[in-house]
């Protein structure tokens, strides 16, 4: 494949903050590129630096090729698509998309608008930030075929493992201000990952063993040199001689301190830094009655559009609701119906005792100019010291105290938002699309957090994995309808066979990781290997 464009050294920074230094790397041209990494890591920034929005702190971009760019940010709260084309009127049709106003969208909807006229614009580099956020399955599965499709070059940013395994064909990963570059899908980055990293710690520990080897050596040569100093200036007829071992033990001491100082200043192994741990809690200590939420012969309407109607639904302080639905059925009118933000026809009630924590989609609905120091102001250092903290769980670093939230990555505003619940006492808890912009540790403590929550969860998500973990009923909007349903014997073995597929690909990966280590005439490579060719195995069958 040809070459598209080079990035050569290149370096960026913001208010004495590196995102990343000394990058080079090529995109050739056909290939579909996942950049992958932590929230705030760079991944956006770096979108933004190769479609010229910003200009890197040091190096350049060479392009190859004609520049001819298609640029779909993560999130926009305005946005006109005028004179489109045909193949862009054709994408909205197969996506249906509604022919209305931008803000009288779906945030799925709003989503297919802007891919649609990006992929309608034909350039030969498209780059895609998190294209899969707000997507309900059938449209994620139709982008996928688009972007199979696609003559240029992709490059995506996604913490959507299966998105990524389904369409990259290379990886770059931001790790540590470094950019890592693999050929290869999601799956077998993350294997050769734990390859390179035992690898590292393993001669890590091998050199670590060599400084402790020659240190104790030289020890016991400044002991023994130490000692016939001394003896030196004791006994006149042995004075010359111990004077001279002493000189010749000195000299071995400092030639082994320079041979070990030589080594380690050619080829010095670092240690394996561990992955970040994200950690935060969710707790409600409030005493509350039986019921929650009641709703009677509610129906909504949208500028002459029937979401749903005739809408009867009950939930029960405790209860753990999914709301599921296509992009546009009206997810979240239903949300903002049950909060009051909307009108509607019929009757909602709400107990008075809940005490109601909502999680938009948005990330425009923070305040933008100001600092986590403003923004979570406490009076006591007590205070502040627990907001700083729970900051640092997150994975938040002392600069972000006083950088502006618009400053901030989208995934971090997320969590931001997050933090208001955690630091307060809400016993019902309205997220809608909570996942959307959170890198994969984010969300798995997310998970874990919210299925040990002892409040009321209502739920909105195309993430059918997140909403086993965390939910134990379903609300499905669909045809006009909201139905209360209970998960059928087919979604519960979806579930368990997507629970038993991660369990058996963390297994491989750990069974890849030991054969790393050896060769075929190691006494247990043939029973690994075995191994490994029969979780291959099973992880293909599930997949089918």
């Amino acid at each position: 494949m040809k070459e598209l464009f080079t990035l050569q050294n290149i370096r960026y920074e913001i208010k004495d903050t590196v995102l990343f230094d000394a990058i080079t790397v090529t995109a050739k041209a056909g290939e579909v590129i996942g950049i992958i990494g932590r929230n705030g890591a760079g991944k956006s920034t770096l979108l933004q630096l190769i479609s010229g929005i910003l200009l890197p702190t040091e190096g350049q971009i060479r392009w190859l090729q004609d520049k001819h760019i298609a640029y779909v940010a993560q999130e926009l709260a305005q946005f006109a698509s005028t004179d489109m084309t045909t193949d862009e009127v054709d994408l909205l049709a197969k996506w249906h998309v509604p022919d209305v106003e931008f803000a009288a969208l779906s945030g799925g909807e709003k989503l297919k608008m802007r891919l649609a006229e990006g992929f309608a614009r034909h350039a030969k580099l498209l780059l895609l930030d998190e294209p899969t956020n707000h997507l309900d399955e059938q449209s994620t599965a139709l982008l996928m075929e688009q972007i199979r499709h696609y003559t240029g070059t992709i490059i995506v940013v996604s913490h959507d493992r299966y998105f990524l395994d389904e369409v990259a064909t290379s990886i770059w990963s931001i790790e540590d201000q470094k950019l890592i570059a693999h050929s290869g899908n999601y799956t077998s980055y993350m294997a050769a990952r734990e390859q390179r990293r035992l690898a590292q710690q393993r001669a890590y520990d091998k050199q670590q063993k060599n400084i402790a080897r020659v240190e104790a050596q030289v020890q016991e040569l400044t002991t023994w040199s130490q000692k016939g100093h001394a003896e030196s200036t004791k006994q006149e007829e042995f004075k010359e001689y111990h004077r001279v071992k002493a000189k010749r033990l000195d000299s071995q001491v400092k030639s082994k301190q320079k041979r070990l100082a030589n080594e380690l200043a050619k080829e010095r192994v670092e240690a394996v830094v561990p992955d970040e741990e994200i950690r935060f809690t969710l707790g409600t200590n409030q005493r509350v009655g039986k019921r929650f939420l009641e709703l009677k012969h509610v129906t909504k309407s949208y500028q002459q559009r029937l979401l749903w109607r005739d809408v009867h639904l009950t939930a029960q302080f405790g209860d753990k609701i999914a709301i599921v639905g296509a992009n546009g059925s009206g997810k979240t009118t239903l949300l903002r119906v049950i909060l009051g933000q909307e009108e509607a026809e019929g009757e909602v009630w709400k107990s008075p005792a809940a005490n109601i924590g909502y999680l938009t989609q948005e990330v425009f609905d923070l305040p933008l100019e100001q600092t986590p120091a403003q923004y979570f102001h406490r009076e006591t250092f007590a205070e502040q010291g627990k907001v700083r903290n729970l900051m640092k769980n997150l994975g938040f670093t002392a600069a972000h105290w006083t950088a502006t939230i618009g400053e901030m990555s989208m995934g971090e505003r997320v969590k931001c938002k997050l933090m208001a619940y955690i630091l307060e006492d809400k016993n019902v808890l309205i997220l809608d699309e909570p996942t959307n912009h959170l890198d994969l540790p984010s969300r798995e403590q997310l998970e874990k957090t919210l299925s040990h929550y002892r409040g009321t969860l209502l739920v909105v998500s195309h993430d059918r994995y997140f909403l086993e973990k965390v939910t134990n009923s379903v609300w499905e909007v669909h045809s006009g309808r909201v139905e209360k349903k209970w998960r059928t014997n087919e979604a519960s073995q979806q579930a368990d066979d997507t629970a038993l597929r991660l369990k058996l690909e963390n297994e491989r990966q750990d069974i890849l990781g030991k054969l790393s280590f050896m060769t075929a005439k190691d006494k247990d490579y043939a029973m690994l290997d075995q191994q490994f060719n029969e979780l291959t195995k099973q992880i293909n069958t599930l997949k089918k």
